[in-house]
């Protein structure tokens, strides 16, 4: 996929659920994988020619592994002319060698999560772009179904109120596939997680459930997402979600 589509579908995004106003300043968590390097190149591009003015500033939390080189997502940040900032933390000390947690990533996500926040409202962002997929939404949705009894997902835009931040999602038209079309093509400098339990998640063992389900019945990742914006779901009727 080229720069063109992956624009052309983010700003639809961002019209569709007015997830820019004039004057924001957006940070964008970057974590060095595909989806958040994409949504770099796409917002740090959408703003030369979006009707709304806004900045962008690239914000990295650091865990603490002590191996994650981020040299060229800096070189990156300074071609794209973006602010990058990292914030450095020692998650991983706390939720591996402290906690000691069998399951860590609900703590190291809400951690994380938290860190971020923090270093959005230090250098004076009012909004944070997350990088999540229409993949991501099904399969969050899929998550609450089968784990939770209900038929729920995140909102492409969320209003953090105990925080004041706003959470936007411009990547929800996009395919992973469409994201790994894009890293291909312009030779995106992707980091590989240092985390020694990625990819052991449960939201890994639901992304092979809907794979296996659309190879056997072509279409029905499309019905689904069609089925979540058709919804009662908080957040996907144009209006943000507070909570």
């Amino acid at each position: 996929m080229d720069l063109q589509r992956v624009l052309s579908l983010v700003r639809k995004a961002c019209d569709d659920y007015e997830m820019i106003n004039e004057g924001d300043k957006i940070a964008i968590g970057i974590s060095g994988g595909k989806d958040s390097l994409t949504l770099l190149y796409a917002l740090s591009h959408l703003r030369r020619f979006y009707p709304k003015h806004f900045e962008v500033v690239a914000v990295t939390v650091d865990l603490g592994f002590n191996n994650l080189d981020l040299s060229k997502i800096k070189e990156l940040c300074e071609s794209l002319n973006v602010t990058y900032h990292i914030e450095k933390t020692d998650i991983y000390d706390v939720v591996f060698n402290v906690r000691k947690e069998s399951n860590p990533c609900s703590l190291c996500a809400k951690m994380r999560k938290g860190a971020l926040n923090d270093a959005m409202k230090k250098i004076g962002c009012n909004k944070i772009a997350y990088a999540h997929h229409k993949d991501d939404v099904i399969d969050t949705m899929l998550l609450s179904l089968i784990y939770e009894g209900r038929f729920h997902t995140f909102s492409p835009v969320t209003y953090l109120d105990r925080t004041d931040l706003t959470v936007i999602r411009p990547l929800i038209y996009m395919n992973e596939s469409d994201v790994l079309g894009f890293v291909n093509k312009y030779d995106v400098p992707v980091v590989k997680s240092p985390c020694p339990v990625d990819k052991k998640t449960k939201r890994e063992f639901v992304k092979e459930i809907v794979k296996d389900i659309n190879k056997e019945t072509p279409g029905v990742r499309n019905r689904m997402f069609a089925a979540i914006k058709d919804s009662n779901i908080k957040g996907w009727n144009n209006s943000g979600e507070s909570i």
